[in-house]
This record gives structure tokens, sequence and C-alpha cells, in this order.
């Protein structure tokens, strides 16, 4: 007789999709599978149940099978508590750990769902039992596993495990309704730009975060000057950047250039080429952005505009950085943690024309933090979802003309 366990799945599961994936999933990976149960949701509102027997040739497939139904939202019809084991070093997570999908995820512990912490991609999943002594409740929360310690309770297998990965809304009265689409150049660029800039209006209006991940291009492009208006208006809580944006940043400030190009006329002044690492010199003969702006040697631009308004920005680090400027986090792990830092606490993430650093951010965020990306090659947010960030929705669009129009949407809805 063929292993067999049974799966449930609830929620919007039909029009989002979910049910013919999983249909499709243990068809492709040589598995069988019979409905026992089947409710259709019949209004908006309602959600559908369905509860499947899903059989293989043997253990080892089936167990494939039922982990991969797992990373899309299936659970075991009779959850167990999750296998705990203890890492056995530093760093070192045990054979079989759990790696951890962006979905909001819980962890059964003595027959109750702990939901967890801190939720990103490419994780171990670590328990903390609490203390009954100090009242303290037990704990889940995600940790990467350079900063595993020997001793962590770490979660091992699938057991016990309930991913919930969000569901496409159903109407359109989310202001992310329209973004359903993945990456289009064909949408026309004023309506979602308006619907953008809504987007980033609703989440301030709620006390929201919004985090804006930016690339050298935006100076290059000339749309430093509109980024820096939105965080002087208050619609940016955080930059995460580069080097290389801060540095043009600033040169535009101190020199009127842009990688030695000038940015109103388009030309190339002389020793222009030489501008970026005359900036980097004179911000570190300062002693750092903050107080290069404090000296008044900043007079404008998004850095200034961060320092002026405390609005925090981080600045990470490459292999490929002239100088680096006094404020870049040259450690790797170190910006990893300043990033991920970030990603946490935003509700809402614009990143704009920059592919490295967008991937970068992407992989600390979970997936119910609203992602929009703005790039002028639509491989970007291709990228971005390949490594696991399906809720990026993109904007094919020179970032020069796009910050313009966000920061007029925004001035008219103020």
């Amino acid at each position: 007789m063929s292993p067999t366990r049974t799966v449930e799945l609830e929620g919007h599961i039909i029009d989002s999709g979910t049910m013919g994936r999983c249909f499709s999933l243990v068809m492709d990976l040589g598995g069988s599978f019979e409905v026992e149960e089947f409710e259709i949701g019949r209004h908006k509102h309602e959600e559908s149940y369905c509860r499947l027997a899903v059989s293989a040739d043997s253990e080892p497939e089936l167990r494939e099978i039922v982990h991969e139904l797992h990373q899309i939202g299936a659970t075991l019809s009779d959850p167990a508590d999750a296998t705990l084991e203890r890492a056995p070093e530093d760093g070192v997570v045990p054979v079989d750990f759990y790696s951890t999908t962006n979905h909001p995820t819980a962890v059964r512990y003595e027959g109750e769902w702990l939901a967890v912490e801190n939720v990103e991609m490419d994780c171990a999943l670590v328990v903390e039992p609490g203390d009954s002594g100090d009242d303290a409740a037990p704990r889940a929360y995600t940790k990467v596993l350079n900063a595993v310690e020997e001793g962590d309770l770490i979660v091992t297998g699938d057991t016990g495990i309930r991913v919930d990965p969000p569901e496409r809304p159903r109407d359109g009265e989310n202001t992310f309704g329209f973004m359903q689409g993945g990456v289009s150049s064909e949408r026309p660029s004023e309506s979602l730009i308006g619907e953008i800039a809504d987007a980033i209006a609703e989440t301030k209006a709620d006390g929201g975060n919004v985090l804006a991940v930016c690339g050298p291009a935006v100076v290059h492009s000339g749309g430093a000057g509109h980024l820096a208006e939105l965080v002087r208006e208050g619609y940016v809580d955080a930059i995460s950047a580069g080097n290389g944006f801060a540095v043009h940043d600033i040169e535009r400030d101190l020199y009127g250039t842009s990688l030695g190009m000038d940015v109103e006329t388009l030309e190339h002044p002389r020793k222009g080429h030489k501008h970026h690492i005359y900036t980097i010199s004179e911000i570190s003969r300062q002693g750092g952005i903050e107080q290069a702006v404090e000296n008044g040697a900043i007079q404008s631009g998004v850095m200034y505009e961060c320092v002026t308004n405390d609005v925090p920005y981080v600045l990470a680090g490459s292999i490929r950085d002239d100088g680096p400027l006094p404020d870049t986090i040259t450690d790797s792990i170190e910006a990893q943690n300043a990033i991920r830092e970030q990603a946490h606490d935003a509700d809402l993430v614009i990143m704009l024309a920059t592919l490295l650093h967008s991937v970068a951010v992407g992989n600390c965020l979970p997936s119910t933090t609203k992602l929009v990306c703005v790039d002028i090659n639509p491989s970007t947010v291709t990228q971005l979802m390949d490594r696991g960030s399906a809720q990026a929705i993109g904007m094919v669009s020179d970032i020069g003309t796009f910050l313009p129009m966000l920061a007029d949407e925004l001035a008219d809805a103020e």
C-alpha cells in the first residue's frame, strides 16, 4: 500500500490559484491525490476548504511532496509538535534544519502554535521554551545561520510548521489591488504612479514606515532633488543605499555633477571624472556626512535632507567602492544586519533603480511587506521574484521621469 498523508488547504484557495498549484505540484513530483472534502466559499469574503489524501510510491518521495506543499500553505491535518534539535556549534545548524520562507509562519510547541517573530527567508527557526519561574512565554523566531549559537533549539524537518502565504485580494478595495501582474511596461504610467503615491500616503497616514532603496542612477538621471523633497516632506522614513549613491548625491551638491557629468547641461567639465574621488576626500576631511552637513560643507541633496530631518540611512559597502565614505559599512555581515533592522521596521519598500541592493533588501523582507520596484530594466523585478520576493511589483520607467511625477502626485494629495 502506498504511503499517504492527509493535508488541508484553507482560504481563498480557488481564485488565488493555490489549489491548482497544489494539484499540479503533486502530479509533477510523481504522486497522486484524492479530494476527501471540498467546501467552496460562495461569497466574496467566505473562505474555501479542501482536504487531500496525498500518496507516493515511497516515504522519501512523499516527504518531498509534503515539503513542497507545505511551502505554499498546505498543512498536515494531524499536526504534531515541531521537532527540535540543539545547534552543535556556533554558526552550525543540524543537518535537517528547517529553512524558512518569507511568509508568516507558526511553530507548534507543546500543543500550542507560536507565531514566528522577524520572518525572513533562508533562516533557521529557533524556539525558546520560556521560563515558568519568570512567567516568560515560549518564543519562536528566525536567525541567520551565522548568528546561531551553540545550544540553540533549532526546528528540524517540516513537522509542526504552518506557513500562511499572502493571498491575492478578491476585490479592488485594497490600495495594492492594482499590483497583481508582476512587471509590465504596458500599464499607463501616470495612473500607476498615482496609485503608488496613494499607497505611500496611506502607509504614512496609518503611522507606517516607508523605506527607500536607492541606486546611483537616481542621481545620474536627475531624480535626486525629487527624492530629497520626499525625505524633507516626511514621505521617506529610512534610506538604504550603497557608497556610490551617497558619493554621487554629495558630488552633485559640491560640484553640480554626477559621475563627472553636469546634471543640468549633460556636459563633462574638465576634471569632472575626478569629482567623485574629490568628494570622498572632502567628506573624509570633514569627519563624515553628518559633520559635513553641520559644518555647512553640504547644503542640499538626499543625504543633506536625511541628516537635517533625522532620517536614518544605511550605506552598505562593496568590493567596487572607491574610498569609501567614512559612513559606509564595509563589513558585509554588519551591513546585512543593519539592512535587516531597516527591513523589519518597514511597512512599504520602494526600490529605485538598483538591482543588487534591491535583491539584498528583498531577501530580508517578509512577504507581507508591500514592495514596489521601479527600474528601466524589467529583469530587476524578475530577479527579485526568482529570489523569493513574490510580492515584488514592478514598474518599468526611467527613474528620472518617475520621481518628479511621484513627488507631484504626493504634493497634490496633501
